[in-house]
């Protein structure tokens, strides 16, 4: 038995579904790249008005990984800073695929927003992504002037396997802190490597965007060491991670995931706040104009973000004030 569909997207997997020609795990990767790049002006809302958009520059030992900085403000007290990671499988995706979320984020949540722009499977497999991933959010936290703005502590976000690379990231820093403290965690619909195992996949493997044939194409090119908390992180220890919100969608093959690693954060002793956007695919913070419901599911996590960050904060500054 399915969960209900909301009218939206039902209007929206019947345009996916029935389009021609070959499907994105059929392509070549930068063809691919270029399909997931496109359905931008299809799916999302507009970039809208922001007073900083920035590229930038995160120094590497492969030689830079590309990231870019978005604000509401032109300048702005020292304080939290987001630091983003796309989804896309660890193939696709890429700072202009995810710029229109990036954007909103910096809106609603009155924070910078630094998105990362980290290697991609297969010309650059696992773990490539984790190692740039850790690697930005350490130059954000302790390279002083790097945004033009003071940086108080990391709120880690990304979608997918961006929401792997946010818990993968934040267990990094736990183990070896950066200057400045991980306030707080949000994966969205994070793929966590163990999809298989739970029903949603069966239960949301066709015909619901996110599909077995794609999950198995980014697996494939992606050649992580599935036994490594690296590229599992549920089989890392997670005590003495930073607060989470973990948002999932109610009809994705890897929700379960989700749900699990809500779980077992909470088994470790992590705060942990939990939302489902019932009745909706995986993406769809991607998608806001073809699914015009998402606005209220983004709205509506970020309200409890927003909290967390906020105690987080206070509490950080406490302890470092005793």
């Amino acid at each position: 038995m399915t969960d209900p569909i909301r009218p939206d997207v039902r209007r929206f997997l019947d345009y996916v579904n029935a389009l021609p020609g070959p499907r994105g795990h059929e392509l070549p990767p930068e063809a691919s790249r270029a399909m997931f790049r496109a359905m931008r002006d299809v799916a999302d809302a507009p970039v809208g008005e922001l007073a900083v958009i920035r590229d930038l520059a995160v120094p590497a030992d492969h030689g830079t990984i590309r990231a870019r900085l978005y604000d509401a403000r032109e300048t702005r007290a020292p304080g939290p800073v987001m630091v983003f990671f796309h989804g896309g499988g660890f193939v696709i995706g890429d700072l202009d695929s995810h710029e229109p979320l990036c954007a909103e984020f910096a809106r609603l949540l009155d924070l910078p927003v630094v998105a990362v722009d980290y290697r991609l499977a297969p010309e650059t497999p696992w773990p490539a992504a984790p190692d740039d991933c850790e690697a930005a959010a350490r130059h954000v936290a302790e390279t002083p002037g790097f945004l033009g703005r003071g940086v108080s502590g990391l709120v880690l976000a990304g979608d997918s396997a961006g929401g792997t690379m946010t818990i993968v990231t934040a267990m990094a820093l736990r183990d070896r802190p950066a200057a400045v403290p991980v306030l707080a965690q949000f994966p969205i619909y994070p793929s966590l490597g163990r999809a298989t195992e739970f029903p949603s996949f069966e239960r949301y493997k066709a015909d619901h965007f996110l599909t077995e044939e794609s999950l198995r194409f980014f697996g494939d090119a992606y050649a992580a060491d599935y036994d490594h908390w690296r590229a599992v992180p549920t089989l890392g220890d997670l005590a003495g991670l930073p607060p989470a919100l973990v948002l999932t969608a109610g009809l994705d093959p890897i929700r379960d995931e989700g749900r699990a690693y809500v779980a077992a954060l909470a088994a470790a002793g992590v705060p942990v706040v939990f939302r489902e956007a019932v009745g909706t695919i995986h993406g769809f913070c991607n998608m806001r104009k073809a699914i015009p419901s998402s606005q209220g599911d983004i709205a509506g996590a970020l309200v409890a973000l927003k909290a967390i960050v906020g105690e987080a904060a206070a509490t950080a500054a406490m302890v470092q004030a005793a």
